[in-house]
């Protein structure tokens, strides 16, 4: 599996991490105590973390040679939450049988 690909699913799941934790931020500054601390702290978290998978689609792309709307699709998922996990999930499935054919044609070289 290419670094360029190993990077993106990490990146990806740890930005769905940083929604949860923004979001559990949110609630707690809007609906339970009004402390804005979660915000504070994962706020900056998950922007860092949404860049980055910017630039890990980016990354993977240009690597796995992925089509124009695959790209545009997977920077359209990091806008709701989660979703990031479900791409991530739909590309490594696609890898996934490629997988056992680089292998054996690996062992026959």
């Amino acid at each position: 599996m290419p670094t360029a690909f190993r990077l993106f699913r990490a990146v990806a799941i740890a930005e769905a991490f940083s929604w949860a934790g923004l979001l559990v931020g949110m609630f707690f500054k809007y609906v339970v105590v009004g402390n804005e601390i979660g915000v504070r702290v994962f706020g900056p978290i998950h922007g860092a973390l949404f860049v980055l998978y910017v630039l890990a689609v980016l990354s993977a792309a240009r690597a796995g040679q992925w089509s124009r709307g695959t790209v545009v699709l997977g920077l359209a998922c990091a806008v709701p939450p989660f979703v990031t996990v479900w791409f991530e999930r739909r590309m490594t499935r696609r890898l996934e049988p490629a997988a056992p054919l680089a292998a054996a044609h690996a062992e026959s070289a």
